[in-house]
This record gives structure tokens, sequence and C-alpha cells, in this order.
């Protein structure tokens, strides 16, 4: 049986895991804190999620703890006017066959680690820090930072934007400061006046800034996310910020968005950030997954989803494969996921530049032309990425992967009767 390490235990890690494991892999993960546990606040799962969720076998618990909204809508944040809005509801789930959906992180990631906890392949590790890697032809080696060795036929870098296998693998340095603050808070949802309780993802857009909103938990909590396009220069990651100064940051807000961002509590800040998308995530038995190999800013709504894509092809590539494969399966990989998720992170930044954050005559020229687009445009405009249900770039590439497992699996043949011949003979 392969043995797959991978280094990282989010949601990423969790799902290749079990994609792996499901495809007849030994998997072990390696998680440098000292619990499996995910951090942060309300994720958006388009319907590419719960495809892939569905083929990892996590799609019913999922969608049990999950709210599904009606409308993704956006508002001019200044004035107040409601500019366009995404139905969510009949038409959008028939033309794209899932929901659109909202949860909070653990909503997802403890069906995920329930999967691989259950599954007896999986073996999850904490306080197993990854700092590098080594291999030779046959196998690869992660070591950790209490200088343990672990051994097997490949290692997935599934440890996040400032991953140590990346910085070994590509050597790009840190990642890009994007120069927006995102402020975060939960608050219980008997604390949202009742008129103000709406099943949807509201975004008001203002002049170099924007405030998101929606209910989590079953509809137990709403979550607020801010953003503003301040400069800044320096990485956050979940630092205090005192409710004054979120407030102080969006004085142009209007009326009815203040009221919803007065309720906020306990905020917390976070600077966003994100890499230029790179061709290569292989070295050998090595590759990179999910924010260790494409992160991206926040505006598409895509990370995690983009994640769990990657883990299914990861699995149905390395499904089969012997450890003489894996070299060539991991390219394939690289191929088949590079050109989305390069696209996803690109649309990602110009959302935020083009759709968010305008001002002036730009803000105005936006709401205009989201404002023409009706409901089926927009569908149109989501297709390539919320109705994808194979994640594959090249059609062609899969039955590539087919065909070499074909060979693969003749040679084997060839080799075991010529071995035959050679045993009959010697005995003769």
């Amino acid at each position: 049986m392969a043995h797959t390490i991978v280094a990282g235990g989010g949601i990423g890690g969790l799902a290749t895991a079990i994609s792996l494991a499901r495809h007849g892999h030994r998997v072990t993960v390696l998680e440098r804190r000292d619990a499996f546990t995910e951090l942060g606040a309300g994720i958006q799962l388009g319907p590419n999620a719960f495809h892939a969720m569905d083929r990892l076998g996590v799609g019913a618990q999922v969608r049990a703890r999950a709210v599904y909204i009606d409308e993704l809508r956006f508002m001019d944040g200044t004035t107040g006017q409601r500019v366009a809005s995404m139905p969510l509801t009949d038409a959008y789930r028939e033309r794209f066959g899932n929901p659109y959906a909202v949860v909070q992180r653990m909503d997802l990631y403890e069906p995920l680690l329930e999967a691989c906890r259950r599954h007896p392949d999986v073996e999850l590790r904490v306080d197993c820090a990854v700092t590098r890697y080594e291999q030779t032809a046959g196998e690869v080696t992660a070591v950790l930072a209490s200088g343990e060795r672990v051994t097997g036929t490949a290692l997935i870098g599934a440890d996040g934007i400032r991953s140590t296998v990346r910085r070994q693998l590509v050597g790009d340095g840190d990642p890009r400061v994007s120069g927006h603050t995102i402020y975060r808070s939960v608050i219980p949802m008997e604390e949202v006046p009742q008129e103000l309780r709406w099943n949807t993802v509201t975004l008001w857009a203002g002049p170099k800034w924007h405030f998101v909103h929606y209910p989590i938990g079953g509809g137990a909590y709403f979550n607020l996310a801010a953003t503003r396009d301040d400069a800044a220069a320096e990485a956050l990651v979940g630092k205090p910020a005192a409710r004054d100064h979120v407030l102080n940051e969006f004085p142009e807000l209007g009326e009815t968005a203040r009221r919803l961002l007065e309720l906020g509590r306990d905020w917390k800040a976070w600077v966003l950030c994100d890499r230029d998308p790179v061709d290569g995530w292989t070295d050998g038995r090595v590759a990179l997954l999910g924010d260790a190999a494409h992160p991206m800013l926040q505006y598409a709504a895509q990370g995690a989803c983009q994640a769990l894509e990657d883990a299914v092809v990861l699995g149905e590539l390395l499904g089969g494969s012997g450890a003489d494969e894996v070299v060539q399966r991991l390219e394939k990989f690289n191929a088949e996921r590079r050109e989305r998720t390069a696209r996803t992170q690109l649309v990602a930044r110009e959302m935020g530049r083009q759709l968010y954050h305008p001002a002036g005559a730009a803000a105005r020229e936006r709401n205009a032309m989201l404002s023409s687009l009706s409901a089926q445009d927009m569908y149109d405009k989501v297709a390539w990425l919320h109705g994808d249900c194979d994640f594959v770039a090249d059609a062609g590439v899969r039955a590539g992967a087919r065909a070499a497992e074909a060979r693969a699996a003749g040679a084997r043949a060839a080799e075991a009767r010529a071995a035959g011949a050679r045993a009959a003979g010697a005995a003769r």
C-alpha cells in the first residue's frame, strides 16, 4: 500500500487525507499545532465545494450544519442603494446541481476530521512541524522540527500560505501583502434586530472598503466582516481590534449598514495576503495543495472550495498508483489544477479592485453595470467556477492518466511473464 505524508492538518490537509485513503493509500497527517482545530469564523461554499464534499463522503454532514441563503446581495455602502442580487434558490440550484451555503469553519472542518479519525488508513499526528524534505528516486522523507524523520512514497504540502514545503519547493519568499485589513466579529443572532436578519450574503461596497454579513451556525450566529484598503504593509493574523477603532475605519457607511456594524464586538484583525500564480507545484515526489499552492484573496469566496477540489483530483489521480508512478501522477495533478486555480486567484484580486472598492465615477459605472445584469447573466458569469464538477483544466489529462495506468499495468504483467519464463528456463 502506498504511504502518503500530508504536511498540514487544516481543511485542505484533512480533505486530502480522506481522499487518498478512500483511494487505497495509507496516509499520515503531520500537524504543527498541538491539536487538530480550525481558526476563523464564517466561510461561503459554492456548488463546486458540495460536489467535492460529496466525493469525499462528507457532503451530508456539512449540509446538516449549513445555512442555505436566498441570494448574494450587492449594496452601495454609502447610499444604501440596492445595486444587484443573484438569487440562489430554485433556478440556481437546478443549473449548478447543488446549493450555495454559508457555514462556520468548524462546520466544514469537523466532518473532515471525523472522517479521518474513522478511517483505519489515516494517522493523525500533532506537534509535528515539517521543516524540510529529502527524497530519493523511490521515497521522500519529511524532516520534523524535533529531528524525527517520516518517510513515504509522496509528500503533500498542505501547510498553508506560509508553507515550509513551498519555501523549499518554490522558494518565492513571503506572501504578498495586499494592503487590505479585515475586521471580523461573530455575535449571537438574538442580538440582531428582527428586521435585519436577512437570509443573504450581503455586501456593502464603498470607497476603498466593503462590509459583508451573513448568518452562520445553523442561523444561531451572525458573521460580520469589514475590510479597509488601508495600505497595510505588515501581515496580521487575528490581532484584537478595539470596537471604536473598527467603527472609525468606516465613517462613510450608510445608516442600515452602520447599525449592523455597531453590533460587533470582540473584533479581530487580519491583513489579507496572497501570492502570484506559479506554474510548478511539484518537485519529484512532493506537491503543494490548497493555500500552499495557490493562496487567494477572499473576494471570490473560493479558498476552501479550491482546496476541496484539489483533494478530490489528487485522490483520483494517485488512486491505484504504484511507487514508480507517483512523480508522473503528481505532475498530472499540477497540470490539471494549475489553470483553474490561477484564474481564480487573479479573478479574486480583480473583484476586490473593480467591484468592492471603487470610488466616484468608477463606483457609479460599477453600479450601472451590475444593475443591468439579469439573474441568468450572473449565472453565466459564475458558471465556470460554481458549476464545474470535474475540476480539471484539460479533460484529456485524466484520460491520459488512465492510459498511463493501463500501460503500467501491462508492463508489470509483461515483466511477471518474463520472470516466470526465466524461472522456468532455470529450472530446466
